[in-house]
C-alpha cells in the first residue's frame, strides 16, 4: 500500500506539473517588460497591518482580500505577482522611483494623488473609531474625541481626517485632540491595547475584524466614505490592470471577493479616474 501510495503521489505531481507546463505555454503574457520593474512579475507594495483586507497570518503568510485581488490581476496578466511588504507612507515615493509597479493597499483615491498616478477605484472604504472593550470613556461623537490621545498610521487620509476632526473640534471651543502617529495601524492598535492612547482610527473593515475577534469595540463607524484604489504610474500597465478587473466584474470573480468579505462591489464598469 505505501509503494502504491508513493507511486500515485509521483504520478499527480506529474499530472499537475504539466497541467502547470501547458497552462503557463497558453498564457501569454499581456504586458510588455518594458512596463514592468521585474520582468515578467507584477511587484505590488503593501501594508499587511489591516485585517482581514491584508495581514500576515501565524505562518508568516500574507492574506486578504486584497492579496488575493492582486494576485487574480497578475494571474489574468500572466504575470507572476510579488508582494513587497512597506510601511504605507513609503508607498507613493517607491511608486515613483520605480521600486514596484502597483501600490494594492487601498489606497484612498483623491485628485491630488490622481494627477501623478493612474488610480482604479474599486471599494468604497469610511473610518471608524475603536476604542476600549466596554468603551469606558463613552465615546459615541466626534466631541467625544476632544482631549483624548487617539492613534492613527501616518501618512493616509486617516491621520488627514482625524485633524480635520481636530480642527473643527478646536473651532467649538474644545480641547484639541493629542494626535499620535505611528508607522501602522497594527502599532496604533498596539498602543490602544496597551493604554498607551484612548482611541484608534482605522477603516470600518479593520476596525469591525478587530470588534469582532473582542479585542476592541467600535465607538464610531461610516465616517467619510471614499473610494479605495489600486494604483500604477505605467500608463500601458494601467491599461492592462483596468481591463482584468473588468474582465473579473463580468465573469463574476470580483463580485464574488466583495461579498466573502462583506463589502458592497461597484456596480458599474471601472474606470481610471482622473482629477
Amino acid at each position: 500500500m505505501k509503494y502504491f501510495n508513493n507511486k500515485f503521489v509521483v504520478s499527480l505531481s506529474i499530472q499537475l506539473l504539466i497541467s502547470f507546463t501547458i497552462m503557463a505555454a497558453t498564457c501569454k503574457q499581456t504586458v510588455p517588460n518594458s512596463a514592468l520593474v521585474k520582468d515578467g512579475t507584477l511587484v505590488m507594495s503593501t501594508n499587511p497591518t489591516l485585517p482581514p483586507l491584508q495581514f500576515v497570518d501565524s505562518t508568516g503568510t500574507l492574506r486578504g482580500m486584497r492579496v488575493k485581488l492582486g494576485k487574480e490581476v497578475a494571474k489574468r496578466l500572466c504575470l507572476k505577482p510579488e508582494y513587497i511588504r512597506i510601511e504605507f507612507s513609503a508607498m507613493i515615493p517607491g511608486l515613483q522611483a520605480g521600486r514596484w509597479d502597483m501600490i494594492n493597499t487601498g489606497i484612498f483615491w483623491n485628485p491630488k494623488r490622481a494627477a501623478m498616478m493612474n488610480m482604479i477605484p474599486y471599494e468604497s472604504a469610511a473610518i471608524s473609531i475603536s476604542v476600549k472593550k466596554g468603551n469606558p470613556l463613552g465615546i459615541s461623537r466626534k466631541e467625544d474625541l476632544a482631549g483624548k490621545a487617539v492613534g492613527v498610521e501616518i501618512g493616509g487620509l486617516e491621520e488627514k481626517k482625524l485633524k480635520e476632526i481636530d480642527k473643527e473640534l478646536r473651532g467649538k471651543g474644545l480641547t484639541p485632540i493629542n494626535i499620535r502617529v505611528f508607522d501602522n495601524f497594527a502599532l496604533a492598535y498596539q498602543a490602544l491595547r496597551a493604554g498607551q492612547t484612548d482611541a484608534s482610527v482605522a477603516i470600518d473593515a479593520t476596525a469591525a475584524e478587530y470588534a469582532k475577534r473582542g479585542e476592541f469595540d467600535r465607538a464610531i463607524s461610516g465616517m467619510f466614505p471614499m473610494p479605495c484604489a489600486l494604483a500604477m504610474k505605467n500608463d500601458i500597465l494601467a491599461k492592462t490592470v483596468l481591463e482584468a478587473m473588468n474582465d473579473m466584474m463580468e465573469d463574476g470573480f470580483y463580485k464574488d471577493l466583495m461579498d466573502e468579505y462583506g463589502l458592497l462591489p461597484n456596480s458599474s464598469a471601472f474606470t481610471i479616474r482622473k482629477p
